[in-house]
């Protein structure tokens, strides 16, 4: 059952993938027609047409090979052959701002896509608690031992200091015994020193209460991130807030602000992408996976099935809105044969035009797009080379959720 359901897992995220590349291709599309743009194709997939139809002017369809897709455009460049009827709608005719949007329309629909799967994520399972806020999720009853299991009874005097002190679950931590508390990792590093009553500040339906929190010491397993060691520690019994679940008008702001979050994670990450791949290599020949290697599609389709097979539908979704940040934001870096690659063109012909302008002379001739080739040549092939290197890891030596 569990197999069928990691098998379900990674074809769901696999038509997630597909859907998003369907609907970048969409945002060309749509943008292009709204100029009055002539689109002759719209299809998702290469290789070989499994099936096609005419709509007016356009030819929508699907190819065999489900690895992207394209929207064809007439007149993407000044050296394309345009029949003397389409000249006035061809692409490189129309005005440098429209012809920016076109290109950016595909990396723009994958941003409103994973606003709006975060959108949903906030209203229904969560958003992660990213930012580690000192939030209450539960109190317990008591604290004991690590030896005794998580969910055993609580014996006769067992001390249950946060609930004795009245903590309350969606309290959110903000003083300990005098020192300011910004995340749980603080919360439980303070607590941890303490023994005795201290003072608890609290923000509680948005007033400050203080609480006093008779601190108890016991026995628990500590880890450095190296070493586990068994120490004796103060402990009050809470538990964090995972994530934080909104109402329809909340979620909003709520969302915009982690597609901030996402957005910055997401150029750190290109910004490290190059000194991973040592790591990625090493994984193809039996070396240990580390989690913060690339993945392809391949990869994140597997660890949306372990997902499935776990039950852990936020992390699923928030993959996938995370793949569309991250498509997104690699589309538009200025290299060709991306679409970022293509703006650069005609903002550079822009601005080259309105300094020859400023200098009394008339528009340069169009970017020679023959000129740049090569650079287009060792750019595919990097790319290409990368997205080897990263489906082999990911058959070979996959990344999978524990």
């Amino acid at each position: 059952m569990n197999t069928l359901i990691n098998i379900l897992g990674v074809l769901l995220f696999a038509f997630g993938i597909a859907v998003s590349i369907a609907l970048h291709e969409f945002g060309h599309l749509l943008t292009a027609k709204a100029f009055g743009m002539k689109v002759t194709r719209y299809f998702i997939g290469f290789g070989p047409k499994l099936f096609s139809f005419r709509k007016g002017e356009t030819e929508y369809g699907l190819k065999a090979i489900p690895a992207g897709g394209f929207c064809e455009i007439t007149g993407m460049t000044a050296l394309e052959d345009v029949h003397p009827d389409d000249k006035p709608r061809a692409f490189y005719r129309q005005k440098v701002w429209k012809r920016v949007v076109v290109l950016s329309a595909g990396s723009i629909t994958h941003f409103l896509l994973g606003f709006i799967i975060l959108l949903i994520l906030a209203m229904s399972l969560g958003l992660p608690n990213n930012k580690d806020l000192p939030v209450l999720a539960q109190v317990s009853d008591c604290v004991q031992d690590y030896t005794v299991p998580y969910d055993a009874p609580c014996p006769a005097g067992a001390p249950a200091p946060a609930k004795n002190a009245g903590l309350k679950p969606g309290d959110q931590i903000v003083s300990i015994a005098g020192k300011p508390i910004a995340t749980w990792t603080d919360m439980q590093k303070v607590t941890r020193d303490l023994s005795g009553p201290n003072e608890f500040k609290v923000l509680r339906d948005g007033k400050e209460l203080t609480l006093t929190v008779d601190v108890p010491k016991v026995t628990r397993q500590i880890s450095d991130g190296k070493n586990v060691q068994v120490k004796e520690v103060g402990a009050i019994g809470v538990i964090v807030q995972q994530a934080f679940t909104y109402g329809p008008i909340d979620a909003i702001p709520a969302s915009l602000s982690f597609t901030g979050e996402m957005f910055v994670n997401t150029w750190k990450g290109l910004l490290r992408f190059p000194e991973r791949i040592p790591a990625v290599v090493k994984a193809i020949g039996g070396g240990e996976r580390d989690l913060d290697t690339p993945i392809s599609v391949v990869g994140a389709s597997r660890l949306g099935g372990d997902a499935a097979e776990r039950g852990l539908w936020a992390f699923f979704i928030l993959m996938l809105a995370g793949l569309n940040f991250f498509v997104g934001v690699f589309n538009l870096l200025p290299l060709l044969p991306l679409d970022g690659g293509h703006i650069a063109v005609n903002l550079y012909e822009r601005v080259r035009d309105w300094i020859r302008k400023l200098r009394g002379k008339p528009a340069g001739a169009p970017v020679n797009y023959m000129r740049l080739l090569p650079l287009t040549y060792v750019v595919i092939f990097i790319g290409g080379a990368i997205t080897l290197l990263t489906v082999t890891a990911d058959i070979v030596n996959p990344i999978r959720l524990q």
